[in-house]
């Protein structure tokens, strides 16, 4: 593994900022994947498992755009299908939230679709947004 495949996308003028988003994104996954008072009650309802699939989707696409280089994309997604595996398995030992291979599978979906969409035009996306954002300083 090389430094190289973690240098920040060259494209992208508020690098910190995207990263902050990022990891706050990451950390908002792991709260309330542990929390005994999640936004939304477990359900065995499909809903529950787009927001699995929303939620690995999101973060996957952000970092596949922080940091363009394949190697660091596979690592990253491996490293984020290995903590949607990890939280359920978490949720089965608190004893107030449930185990789910459903919910495994629609995160590491969602990983997977965030990989691929990071590969479409959507790679442009954060690059895009900055250029409609007002220039620093003004």
């Amino acid at each position: 593994m090389s430094r190289a495949w973690f240098a920040s996308n060259p494209a992208l003028r508020r690098v910190r900022l995207w990263k902050a988003l990022g990891w706050l994104l990451l950390a908002a996954i792991v709260y309330f994947s542990l929390t005994a008072d999640p936004l939304l009650p477990d359900t065995e309802l499909p809903v529950d498992k787009l927001e699995h699939f929303g939620a690995y989707l999101l973060l996957m696409l952000l970092f596949t755009q922080l940091y363009p280089h394949p190697g660091a994309q596979r690592l990253l997604g491996g490293a984020f299908i290995g903590l949607g595996v990890l939280l359920e398995f978490l949720q089965g030992l608190t004893g107030y939230r449930l185990f789910d291979y459903a919910d495994m599978l629609a995160n590491g979906l969602g990983v997977l679709t965030g990989w691929l969409l990071g590969r479409s035009w959507l790679a442009g996306l954060l690059p895009a947004i900055e250029r409609r954002l007002p220039a620093r300083g003004a």
